[in-house]
């Protein structure tokens, strides 16, 4: 296990001794919130919960499996394989960009890759501020 995928576990593992509900049970609060969009659930986990942003971001991630990683490896897909799908067609010029982007980043140590074919993510948060 990876020292990002023991940062993970451990931030799991701190979120469920916060709020004394298991991660099954934290999730079924989110799936039952009727809530559908990423930053409306992060804010209602920060609210209802009294997360902080980060471990309610973490907590969304985690109970709708839409991590890059892990929405990725559900569709049968590996991080390669959204990359492909990102730079087919017209975005093809750029591919050798990013890799050589990512070839420069990953001199700084670990991290972790999570391509996503859409940056909702981004949108959100410049629309939040």
């Amino acid at each position: 296990m990876s020292d990002l995928d023991k940062a993970y576990q451990t931030q799991m593992q701190n979120i469920s001794k916060k709020t004394g509900k298991s991660l099954e049970e934290l999730t079924a609060i989110v799936q039952g919130s009727g809530l559908t969009k990423h930053g409306e659930i992060r804010d209602m986990l920060k609210r209802e919960l009294g997360l902080g942003h980060g471990d309610a971001n973490a907590l969304v991630h985690f109970a709708l499996r839409s991590d890059g990683t892990r929405a990725a490896q559900e569709k049968g897909m590996s991080a390669t394989d959204v990359l492909d799908e990102i730079y087919a067609g017209p975005k093809a010029h750029m591919r050798p960009i990013h890799d050589k982007l990512m070839d420069a980043i990953d001199k700084f140590g670990e991290f972790e890759i999570a391509p996503r074919r859409a940056i909702s993510a981004c949108a959100e948060r410049s629309n939040s501020l």
